[in-house]
């Protein structure tokens, strides 16, 4: 199977986990795989949850990693799930990475603390830094800024106040 990247008119031949996934039936994107060859699997937000599912029953028990960044101003937001296959008995895990592509404008993803509980505090550490909103999380609020903060201080347009007073400061 061959599917189109969205960043040029370059071909990109689907990996396993993206072929298991069209045989399944599940709507998602093959992009181009990483500098370290794992595959990249870009995911609409509605169908985030039955495709993550779907891959933790297939043995993706554990996410390693999920995080965000901005494509720049006025551009899209993007929230990442690093998803490994934890086996005892394989030398190099399986490894595979879902992108989620958001509207800055009303970035709203749904959570996956229910797959994963390693999601808490990575999920609120992108909602504080990216003001992306992952609805359905148990907790989601700033964890590294303080809970008055205006703005979300890692987007690329973010404007920083020349100072910020602490009002409970000892």
């Amino acid at each position: 199977m061959v599917e189109e990247n969205n960043n040029a008119s370059e071909i990109v031949e689907a990996g396993p986990v993206s072929k298991w996934l069209s045989e399944n039936n599940f709507q998602h994107e093959t992009l181009a795989p990483d500098h370290l060859g794992v595959e990249l699997i870009k995911v609409e937000p509605s169908e985030l949850l039955p495709l993550a599912s779907a891959l933790y029953t297939q043995g993706f028990n554990c996410l390693q990693c999920q995080g965000g960044y901005d494509l720049g101003p006025g551009k899209e937001l993007v929230s990442f799930y690093h998803l490994i296959k934890v086996d005892d008995d394989v030398e190099k895990p399986e490894e595979v990475r879902l992108k989620v592509y958001v509207n800055r404008d009303n970035p709203k993803i749904p959570s996956v603390y229910w797959i994963w509980k390693g999601a808490d505090w990575q999920e609120r550490e992108t909602y504080d830094m990216y003001g992306i909103v992952f609805e359905g999380h148990p907790h989601l609020k700033r964890i590294l800024m303080p809970e008055d903060w205006v703005g979300w201080p890692l987007r690329k347009d973010y404007i920083s106040p020349d100072f910020y007073e602490l009002q409970d400061a000892y």
